[in-house]
């Protein structure tokens, strides 16, 4: 029987590989890469089949498929790992780079890239102070982006109609919220189940936030405030609140927020970002409504205030206006002499207007006497009368010197031959035709600017005669002999009048106004 060695069996009770071509007698076992690459595998996996190892995490990627793929490093070394998806959901904190922690695992070999690897089935922090150390990180990062900034903080409103309440529904959190709210002031809540604690709790808060603000505004369901609770716990146990995606979500609320996370001695990084911070959940539900019955008795103490106030002033104001009648007159004499005033003034403005009237009336008349129509016609009849004698004496004249020229043509004809002849025939007869052109054109152009001088005096005739101020309104008063009355006096003299308006005239008596 042949002695075996560590590779003679498979674990697996596989039969064993046939036996390859032995060497030289001197010489080592020949093995293909794949051959070694399977039995370094096998002989890693046996011997680290359950280890722990504590490292900082680094390069932290989350394939397609779910898997997480990182490395632990400590000063001398660096070991890759990998986390399947069905443990990451299982894990209980969330890896981030830098986080200090102590994996559970096994060690295996990658005969792909020939390296060795880590497969994760536990991860916990390695101690609280790395935890804080990463917080602390975290929270300069978010301070430095200006998430904590108090001028993003929104004020509380003082009393909400609706209050959205962010976390466990089976809790005590939520019955000591709904329990402080029906002493203070009863106010509706809604509340958006989550889990506070564990590795998806951060993504359901975060969630539950973003739901809340897209609630379309003018909603009734949409809440006035926020309120995100948790009772007590480690550290660990209050890690989702330390969650980038939850702070970020806090900071980015429309809706005023109140972080409620742990007890008072607590602090999450929610806090910094919420809009108020409340040690426990149960004084979140006191900051965010008023105490009614407090609220009722101050505002029956405003009220009464308000009513001594009102009074005192009106009893101020009566004092004063009974002081300011005793240093005023009799308005009744105030308005007899105002009477007195606006008759005065009202006899004035007639008197006024109708001397006002006889002017324009006067004026009127001088200037029609001076462009009265036989004036413009006489004018118009010397125009052409004019226009006529210049006429005769161009005609003459163009007699005389066609006459000249024909004198000429006939001296200068025994010189000429008949082509010269003709030619100044030709010029003569064009010089000819022009100057009777020139002549029409003048004659033309007097008789239009005549026509426009004579319609320009008639249209001033008709705007100065009375008869447009007729047409306002006015009206003129002639005795039997057709002279003007210009006054009262003077019609009762005459009594018998005519008034001439813009359609016509009518003849009355006068008799005197009582």
């Amino acid at each position: 029987m042949t002695k075996t060695t560590l590779f003679d069996e498979d674990p697996f009770g596989l039969p064993p590989a046939p036996e390859k071509a032995k060497p030289a007698p001197n010489g080592p076992p020949e093995w293909t890469v794949s051959e070694l690459s399977q039995r370094l595998k096998r002989t890693i996996e046996e011997g680290f089949s359950f280890v722990r190892v504590r490292g900082e995490i680094s390069k932290v990627t989350v394939a397609k498929s779910g898997h997480l793929y990182t490395a632990l490093k400590d000063a001398d070394a660096c070991l890759d790992a990998i986390c399947w998806k069905g443990n990451l959901s299982r894990l209980g904190l969330k890896p981030e780079e830098g986080m200090e922690v102590v994996c559970t695992g096994r060690l295996t070999t990658y005969p792909g890239r020939s390296n060795y690897q880590l497969i994760i089935e536990t991860m916990e922090l390695a101690g609280q102070g790395a935890l804080l150390k990463m917080l602390e990180e975290r929270k300069k990062k978010l301070a430095a982006e200006g998430l904590f900034d108090q001028a993003r903080k929104k004020k509380i409103p003082f009393l909400p109609n609706v209050i959205g309440v962010v976390t466990s529904p089976t809790g005590a959190v939520i019955r000591d919220i709904m329990h402080r709210l029906s002493e203070r002031f009863p106010r509706r809540v809604l509340l958006w189940p989550v889990i506070v604690q564990g590795q998806s709790a951060a993504a359901q808060v975060a969630a539950a936030i973003a739901g809340f603000n897209a609630i379309p505004e003018g909603s009734p369901d949409r809440p006035d405030v926020l309120i995100v609770a948790r009772g007590g716990g480690s550290l660990e146990d209050l890690m989702p609140f330390n969650d980038e995606i939850v702070v970020r979500a806090a900071a980015a609320s429309k809706i005023p927020l109140i972080s409620a996370v742990g007890h008072e001695t607590d602090t999450t990084l929610i806090d910094f970002a919420s809009d108020l911070r409340a040690p426990t959940p149960t004084a979140a539900a006191e900051k965010a409504v008023p105490v009614r019955s407090e609220l009722i008795g101050a505002v029956m103490e405003h009220h009464k205030r308000l009513f001594v106030s009102v009074q005192r002033l009106f009893q101020q104001h009566r004092t004063h206006l009974q002081g300011l009648g005793r240093g005023l007159g009799d308005p009744r004499r105030l308005l007899e002499t105002s009477t007195q005033r606006l008759d005065n003034l009202s006899g004035r403005l007639d008197t006024g207007l109708q001397s006002w009237f006889d002017k324009r009336v006067s004026r009127v008349k001088e200037l029609a006497a001076k462009i009265s129509l036989g004036a413009v016609r006489s004018k118009l009849d010397n125009g052409h009368q004019q226009l006529g004698n210049f006429s005769a004496r161009l005609d003459r004249g163009l007699q005389s010197w066609v006459d000249k020229q024909a004198a000429r043509l006939g001296e200068t004809a025994a010189k000429m031959s008949v082509h010269a002849i003709q030619r100044k025939i030709w010029e003569g007869a064009r010089q000819l035709h022009n100057s009777l052109e020139r002549l029409s054109n003048t004659e033309a152009k007097i008789f239009k600017e005549r026509q426009q001088r004579l319609d320009n005096l008639g249209a001033l005739l008709e705007s100065m005669s009375f008869k447009k101020v007729l047409a306002r309104g006015y009206a003129v008063v002639r005795d039997a002999s057709d002279n003007l009355v210009s006054g009262a006096e003077d019609a009762l003299a005459r009594k018998d009048i005519t008034v001439e308006f813009r359609d016509g005239k009518v003849r009355a008596n006068v008799t005197k106004r009582e």
